[in-house]
């Protein structure tokens, strides 16, 4: 069995105070013991060291993609799993998306981690289509997108939701009429044949909403934007999905972390 855990944490685990996560961080990830982990939000660890030390304290080995623009998103890999090729979406991202392709029992697996423009849903939508086009060059087989798409997920009314939302953050989820509520990107990549993971498995709880934690986040108001899809012939080895709550992962990021076991052996 593989774990594949996705997680936004916060501009490299460190507040514009002093406030350092990364310890909390750690805890999260060493408790999870994932196989595959795609992080978000690596600003600073892509400069300093930081990615190379949390990987060697969790006992992975990191693959980044640095952003002209946004932050830094990698994916990580634990020892057995054979790391095949590696590298990014070489697309005008507003952050970035890694693509680490590694070995397994049923053939090559790859990860994409990425975060999609947080301000527009236009530029939500292009980058989903880029991720759409780099998941078909995989060949179609075993493929999983992980990450931060910043978007609502399509079929759920959402106007409760969004009417307690500050007007400068929710304009971040409605379209230019500033009544539709925008889930394109989530959309275009569902329409493209992923599949996403959480409903596919039946999730643990309501909603599997993944954002705000406990450590704040005014911009949010109890929503689902942390997302696993995967490739049907990868969806079908999906056992479990939950939304890691509870202890450090509380108050370690302002997202909550999503994992999945899939029924996988390295290969």
């Amino acid at each position: 069995m593989l774990r594949a855990m996705t997680w936004n944490i916060r501009t490299g685990g460190r507040d514009r105070d002093g406030t350092d996560r990364r310890d909390r961080i750690v805890a999260v990830v060493a408790e999870q013991r994932p196989d595959l982990l795609a992080l978000q939000e690596l600003r600073g660890l892509d400069s300093d060291g930081g990615l190379a030390e949390l990987a060697e304290r969790t006992g992975l080995v990191p693959h980044l993609a640095r952003s002209c623009f946004g932050q830094a998103v990698a994916v990580l890999v634990r020892p057995p799993l054979r790391v095949l090729r590696a590298g990014r979406v070489r697309r005008p991202f507003h952050h970035a998306a890694a693509r680490v392709e590694v070995a397994t029992g049923a053939g090559p697996l790859t990860v994409f981690s990425t975060h999609l423009n947080p301000f527009s849903g236009g530029r939500r939508r292009m980058e989903a289509d880029w991720l759409a086009a780099a998941v078909r060059r995989t060949g179609g087989a075993l493929a999983l997108l992980a990450g931060d798409l910043n978007t609502l997920e399509p079929a759920v009314d959402h106007t409760a939701r969004l009417a307690g939302l500050a007007p400068l953050y929710r304009r971040r989820h409605l379209r230019r009429d500033g009544r539709t509520v925008d889930t394109r990107a989530v959309a275009r990549l569902l329409d493209a044949g992923l599949v996403d993971l959480w409903p596919h498995t039946g999730g643990g709880e309501p909603a599997g909403l993944t954002v705000p934690t406990r450590h704040g986040g005014a911009e949010f108001a109890g929503m689902r934007l942390d997302y696993l899809l995967a490739t049907p012939a990868l969806a079908a080895t999906a056992r479990a999905v939950r939304v890691v709550r509870g202890g450090d992962a509380d108050s370690a990021s302002d997202h909550y972390p999503v994992v999945a076991d899939l029924a996988l052996a390295p290969g």
